[in-house]
């Protein structure tokens, strides 16, 4: 063992385990980790101006593939943690990997409810519902076990959000620390007797399907399941969180037109054996009587939606390699089935006509953007119709808020991402409501070189609730809002400012936008959107 403060524990054991980035809002309980992490040159801090920031850009980091694998953020106790707890929603519904470090008061007073500084009691709890792992290191001896075991268990099985919790003291006193190897968790594949079952059952089915959730990209196993596709001639349907499990001009991709009535959902319905990897299959559109084999990282989630589901309990990438061994074992590859999901495919194309501003915004933005370019799809008109139509040709490289559905969650998951991506384009698309949850981290965009652009489609209200208030509620009511003006706003940050009156012409914009490399905000008018019948009473889809 050897003599350390807490603090150079945390960020020595930080630095064993992978992270190289932190994102964090520092405060007096901090300043033992904050004075380590000066002395850590392996880890980059990024400040941020608000701790909800701290969570998403840790969850955008994560799930855009960062070096380490996830993402890690810092936060004071109490109001700070809370602040981050949105995020932590978001992280937890997507599956993503976040580690959350945070302060607590003096280790005499935790529980005592005296009232000290950033006290809240059992702060573990408050936050039990959206964590995997809660733990609290009391001494400084305590605080490598603490690091290892969080991220052991953010890594094994299913990855969720995970978080310690330090008292000041412990982070400032020196004491005796036995720092830890990484961790390096198994993940098996599925039972070899689940596999062959499944492995019958495909080799039998006349009209199989593949329904890719968002365990494909976090699992990486997107070649995998394109090597079963392809054996099998299946067509493969996406999730939005599933996007980019498979190239969308691959011959086999449906797409993601997963609404109630739409062509992927009918041909979906057709298949008389359903292989679902990675998803928990809520509202998929699936008929109850279909023949479902289930694969997921965690056992808990097979059958949870339907029953009969025939389950493979393990790790994506590692049991579809037994899949495959075990149908190319049992027969030759299938005739090719390319132009029936073809045809699917123009059909489910078809429901985003560039007659609805929607339509024409996605399709202008994806015609001038890089194949490579990550998009964040907010809480908007045009992310909500993106979960269904934005091509998406690489892995990781589409961002939703899954079932959380956090207005404000855009803007600074995307900036976490571009962290993670810097080489890449990352194209933000938010709501004039939600982006001035966080508009503030254009400051943290600009003093950190975060090279985003953010497409803020301004419409002076929460325009779906606006909408549907008027439509269905006999008239709108607290929806509209007074905004400034965002170009203005943007520079006055040091970010360069672009407004586009014309949608059509957003993705030229963007283009343009891109080239700059600098943190961009496009500003683009717009009036009240259609909602199109196919997303009425639809719920995304993991």
């Amino acid at each position: 063992m050897a003599q350390m403060t807490g603090g150079e524990a945390l960020a020595k054991s930080l630095y064993r385990e992978g992270v190289r980035v932190m994102f964090g809002l520092p405060g007096i309980q901090m300043y033992g980790i904050m004075s380590a992490l000066r002395d850590e040159p392996g880890i980059r801090f990024i400040t941020t101006r608000h701790e909800q920031a701290t969570g998403y850009m840790a969850d955008g980091y994560a799930r855009a593939g960062g070096e380490g694998g996830f993402g890690t953020a810092l936060v004071v106790p109490g109001p700070g943690l809370l602040n981050a707890a949105g995020a932590l929603s978001t992280a937890y519904s997507a599956s993503s990997p976040v580690l959350m470090i945070s302060g607590q008061v003096q280790r005499d007073y935790i529980g005592s409810d005296v009232g000290m500084l950033h006290e809240v009691n059992d702060q573990m709890e408050a936050i039990k519902p959206i964590t995997k792992f809660q733990r609290r290191a009391l001494q400084v001896g305590d605080i490598p076990q603490a690091v290892h075991d969080a991220v052991l268990a953010m890594k094994t099985g299913r990855p969720r959000p995970v978080e310690i919790e330090i008292p000041p003291e412990t982070l400032e006193e020196w004491g005796e620390a036995e720092l830890l190897e990484a961790s390096n968790p198994m993940r098996p594949a599925a039972p070899a007797k689940d596999v062959e079952k499944a492995v019958e059952m495909l080799a039998s089915a006349k009209r199989p399907v593949i329904f890719a959730g968002g365990g494909v990209n976090l699992g990486d196993a997107q070649e995998e399941l394109k090597e079963v596709a392809e054996f099998l001639q299946a067509g493969v349907v996406m999730t939005g969180e599933g996007k980019g499990a498979i190239d969308s001009r691959h011959p086999l991709a449906i797409g993601s037109a997963l609404s109630p009535g739409s062509p992927t959902v009918e041909y979906l319905q057709t298949a008389d054996v359903v292989l679902a990897v990675g998803s928990r299959l809520v509202r998929a559109g699936i008929s109850p009587d279909q023949t479902i084999i289930q694969l997921d990282i965690d056992p808990d989630e097979i059958g949870r939606n339907y029953e009969a589901a025939h389950g493979l309990a393990g790790d994506a990438a590692a049991t579809l390699r037994s899949v495959l061994g075990g149908l190319k074992a049992s027969g030759s590859p299938r005739e090719s089935t390319a132009n029936t999901i073809g045809t699917v495919r123009d059909a489910a194309d078809a429901l985003a006509p560039e007659t609805q501003p929607q339509g024409t915004i996605l399709k202008s933005i994806r015609d001038n953007t890089p194949d490579d370019t990550l998009f964040i799809s907010g809480m908007t008109q045009v992310g909500y119709y993106s979960r269904s139509h934005w091509k998406t040709y690489e892995p990781r490289s589409f961002i939703t808020s899954s079932y959380s559905g956090n207005l404000g969650y855009a803007f600074p998951t995307g900036l976490g991402v571009k962290v993670a991506q810097p080489d890449k384009p990352v194209v933000i698309t938010s709501g004039d409501g939600g982006f001035l949850y966080s508009s503030q981290e254009l400051a943290t965009a600009v003093q950190h070189d975060i090279n985003a652009v953010v497409v803020v489609f301004n419409d002076n209200a929460y325009g779906n609730v606006s909408r549907d208030l008027d439509n269905m509620w006999g008239g709108t009511y607290g929806a509209e809002l007074h905004n400034p003006d965002f170009v203005e706003m943007a520079e006055a940050y040091g970010v360069k400012g672009m407004k586009v009156d014309e949608v059509e012409k957003v993705g030229e914009a963007v283009a343009d936008a891109i080239q700059l490399d600098r943190p961009v905000l496009i500003e683009v008018p717009v009036g009240r959107m259609p909602q199109p019948a196919m997303f009425r009473g639809s719920d995304p889809v993991k």
